[in-house]
């Protein structure tokens, strides 16, 4: 494949050089003569004013016009004065004059005007015969039969592809076959003939097809005829290079030149890397260095080639090359720096292929240096393009630049009163006890001072592979905790005691423990109290215990009757938010009630409806914990 694709390359760049100096012929002084998609003759211009596309456009138009005629066509030619005139004898129609640009060498104009006569006759009658229903029904036949008959042939192809796959794969599919490495190769080779014979059936249908009706055949003639236009269009001289003018079409073809030169110096190299370089037992990183440098070699000297073969002077692009730097320059200098980031790494080898960096938040294993930018693979398996220049432009950790053996610091503390020795035994039995762990350098503890509530040391350890450094973290931070606590050595944490002095509330629970008087509290969590048991209970619970205190069994029961049977408190069904509450009462109707009935201060209220939830007299129909002097629901339990 290599070999064929070089064979091809080679025989298109060397018809190239004459395709691109010689323009297509366009001569702009014949036009054609066409009826229905078929060119029948071209013709010439006619004095001055009348171009030779003014002329054939009015002769189609007369064709197009006598074509349709129900009479068969007949054609007469006529020689007035001078002119010899060629028209349609039975409708009169005048079709073309021949002059003297329309003679071709050899003939007189009479001899070329019955030259064409019996050229256009020929043709409208064929049109005519073509416009019948019996031609019609035809041509649709032909056009089925043919369809029908493709379609057989591309099913055929289609199990001929199948059978010769099988019989490939049974050829050159074992290992021991001393062909086994074409075998990909040799598939693609058929599936690529198989797919152009199956172009070339559907073409020659498609042609044929449209060939048998005139309006599709005139349609096809006109696409033709755009795409002739716009061929010459781009094949017209747009761009000047030393002596020679390029088309549009010709920059394009080169660069679609360039742009396979690329592809095939990238399939070499790759080709190069495995078969030649991975056989040398060199190093990964040195592999990857000499197929980056062969790469751009090819590159470069394939683009030197490749323009002198099309016929560009080198050295005329120089001036232009600096006019056009310094513009694109400013455009590009982030993929120039890259670019130029890419060859000091490429030379210099900070990083290489295979190495664990850190570059700034980002830590991975380089898996490959490309021109532009570094893949780095991280500990999640997530690939990162990282720009070259942040490799030169930043900090970069590398723990296998020289030597992958680093250093791991473990930071403990431990309690004050340790015995510092069993530390230092703990640490390094957990350290030694660890297979990842390097016996030499020999794992290290140091003493690092006194902290605030602990005993500061560091285990230091080595490693020799980076990747695993967390791992390795993890694994000795549990070794660690397990050997400390068969020593017996505490791990401290830090403790803090809060002491809050306040008179005025010393006071109030002076008063308060001594009177056993109802306690109002303060805004609940503000502050802890502390009862003479020496327990320590907030302010809304001291309140309610105090309150409870206050009333009887009997009390609460005389209250609970009043509440229900009085009807001062309205017991109704309540509808809130769509949701329909049945025989409810308003909490903050309720606290009231309180009020005006027990003489007592809302807060204490409060303490009187949640001592009622507390003992399951009444509860919250949105099943809240907390009676509140609100728009809140309470019923009665049994009801």
């Amino acid at each position: 494949m290599v070999l064929l694709g070089g064979l091809t390359l080679l025989l298109t760049l060397i018809s190239v050089p004459s395709s691109a100096q010689v323009p297509l012929v366009n001569d702009n002084n014949k036009a054609p003569v066409v009826l229905d998609g078929r060119v029948l003759f071209e013709i010439g211009n006619f004095g001055n004013n009348y171009t030779a596309a003014k002329r054939a456009d009015s002769i189609n138009k007369a064709l197009a016009e006598e074509v349709r005629s129900p009479k068969l066509a007949d054609i007469e030619v006529i020689q007035e004065n001078d002119l010899i005139l060629i028209r349609a004898r039975l409708s009169q129609r005048h079709l073309l004059t021949v002059t003297e640009g329309d003679v071709i060498q050899g003939p007189s104009r009479l001899s070329q005007a019955n030259v064409w006569r019996d050229t256009l006759e020929a043709a409208l009658r064929q049109g005519q015969l073509e416009r019948t229903p019996g031609y019609y029904r035809q041509a649709l036949i032909f056009t089925f039969v043919v369809v029908v008959s493709a379609i057989a042939v591309h099913l055929s192809l289609r199990y001929l592809r199948e059978w010769l796959i099988r019989r490939l794969t049974f050829w050159l599919g074992e290992a021991s076959s001393p062909l086994h490495a074409w075998e990909p190769s040799a598939k693609l080779l058929l599936y690529l003939a198989l797919l152009g014979v199956k172009i070339g059936l559907w073409t020659a249908i498609a042609f044929y097809v449209t060939d048998l009706f005139p309006q599709i055949r005139r349609w096809r003639y006109q696409l033709f005829h755009f795409l002739s236009q716009l061929f010459n269009f781009l094949n017209s001289p747009v761009i000047n290079f030393g002596n020679s003018d390029y088309s549009a079409l010709q920059l394009l073809f080169l660069l679609g030149l360039t742009v396979g030169l690329w592809f095939a110096v990238s399939s070499v190299t790759r080709l190069f890397k495995s078969y030649v370089l991975g056989r040398t037992g060199a190093d990964l990183r040195v592999q990857e260095v000499v197929a980056v440098l062969m790469q751009y070699i090819l590159t470069f000297l394939g683009l030197i080639v490749l323009l002198q073969i099309w016929g560009l002077d080198v050295g005329s692009l120089a001036i232009l090359a600096s006019v056009l730097g310094v513009g694109i320059g400013f455009g590009v200098q982030n993929i120039a720096n890259n670019f130029i980031s890419g060859l000091i790494i490429t030379f210099e080898r900070p990083i290489q292929v295979g190495d664990f960096v850190k570059v700034n938040d980002l830590m991975g294993t380089v898996e490959r240096i490309g021109a532009r930018s570094t893949e780095i693979c991280t500990l999640d398996q997530v690939t990162i393009i990282v720009p070259n220049s942040r490799f030169l432009e930043s900090e970069v950790i590398n723990w296998t630049h020289s030597n992958p053996i680093s250093r791991l610091k473990i930071p403990v503390g431990v309690a004050y009163g340790s015995n510092v020795e069993k530390v230092q035994m703990a640490l390094l039995e957990a350290a030694n006890s660890h297979p990842e762990v390097l016996l030499q350098p020999q794992p290290q503890v140091w003493f690092q001072g006194f902290g605030e509530s602990a005993l500061n040391f560091d285990l230091l350890v080595w490693t020799g592979d980076p990747k695993k450094q967390f791992k390795v973290k993890s694994d000795l931070n549990y070794r660690i905790e397990a050997s400390l606590r068969r020593y017996e050595i505490e791990v401290p944490f830090p403790q803090r005691d809060l002491r809050v002095r306040s008179p005025k509330l010393e006071e109030l629970l002076s008063s308060l423990l001594k009177d056993k008087a109802p306690f109002v509290s303060q805004k609940e969590g503000d502050v802890l109290n502390t009862v003479e048991s020496g327990e320590f209970v907030s302010d809304e619970s001291l309140n309610r215990m105090m309150a409870g205190k206050e009333l009887t069994e009997s009390d609460i029961d005389v209250l609970v009757k009043d509440m229900r049977e009085t009807g001062e408190i309205e017991i109704k069904d309540r509808i809130y938010h769509l949701h329909h509450y049945p025989e409810c009462f308003i909490g903050a109707e309720a606290v009231e009630w309180l009020v005006q009935r027990q003489s007592c201060s809302r807060q204490e209220a409060i303490h009187l409806g949640q001592i009622l939830m507390d003992r399951g007299i009444i509860y919250s129909v949105l099943d809240e914990p907390l009676f509140r002097d609100g728009y809140s629901f309470y019923r009665f339990s049994g009801i």
